[in-house]
């Protein structure tokens, strides 16, 4: 399955998603969101598929972040927020990972990343944020996400993994490999064991910042305005007629 902005294949039991614009260092624009959301979504339902991976192609940047030129709804395609599965969301990282990506990065289950990765989080010179970040206080030490917030300082692939923010350095060109790897190894272990411990970690340990928060709760009143149950109710208004709801 494939799209001009996202390429998506199975690997066995393992959904890999592939930001594929290279030339534009995978910055991510709003078909890039979109389709990292519907191809998540639709791994969170095959029940043959028990983890997934998010990469990108060209090796160059795992992605330069938001692309200014078509800003995207970046919620979209950020983990346990567009996109909610209990199986385990991996980040194949190559090169830098900068501003939205990586909090992709910083919100997927596990992250690996070759030799020459590179965390970047410039948000404070541009001016501009989305507010997702103030999570990364949760998941590494609070003054280094501090020096990534307000110093905007890069983070090699070496010291990332010293501080938690990745799991493993590898040779640059085997984390995607690496990461499914990964994938097919939890694919034997119990999917029950694995998605109950997840979502107690993601809905009851880990806080969750305004930003996330306001994604959920947005998603929450959209399914609503989205809903035969709406339709339906504004017909009966026109109609001048008791409605017929369904809960749907």
């Amino acid at each position: 399955m494939m799209t001009e902005a996202v390429k998506v294949w199975d690997d066995g039991p393992v959904r890999v998603v592939q930001i594929n614009r290279p030339e534009k260092g995978n910055a991510i624009s709003q078909p890039v969101a979109l389709g990292i959301q519907r191809a998540m979504q639709e791994f969170e339902h095959d029940d043959a598929l028990r983890c997934a991976v998010i990469t990108s192609a060209g090796g160059k940047a795992f992605s330069f972040g938001a692309d200014v030129t078509e800003p995207p709804e970046l919620w979209r395609c950020i983990p346990t927020v567009g996109y909610r599965p209990i199986k385990p969301v991996i980040a194949a990282v190559e090169g830098w990972c900068i501003g939205g990506a990586l909090v992709v990065a910083m919100m997927a289950d596990l992250c690996v990343t070759g030799r020459s990765g590179k965390f970047y989080y410039p948000e404070a010179k541009i001016g501009l944020t989305g507010g997702m970040i103030a999570g990364l206080p949760a998941r590494i030490p609070h003054k280094i996400a501090m020096e990534l917030i307000m110093l905007c300082r890069t983070i090699e692939a070496e010291r990332a993994a010293n501080v938690g923010l990745v799991n493993e350095v590898v040779e640059d060109g085997q984390a995607l490999a690496t990461a499914i790897a990964w994938g097919k190894q939890m694919a034997g272990y119990s999917p029950l064991v694995i998605g109950t411990l997840k979502q107690v970690i993601t809905e009851e340990i880990l806080p969750r910042g305004p930003s996330e928060q306001w994604a959920l709760h947005g998603q929450r009143l959209a399914a609503i305005r989205d809903s035969e149950d709406f339709k339906e109710g504004a017909k009966a208004f026109r109609e001048k007629r008791p409605p017929n709801f369904t809960g749907r």
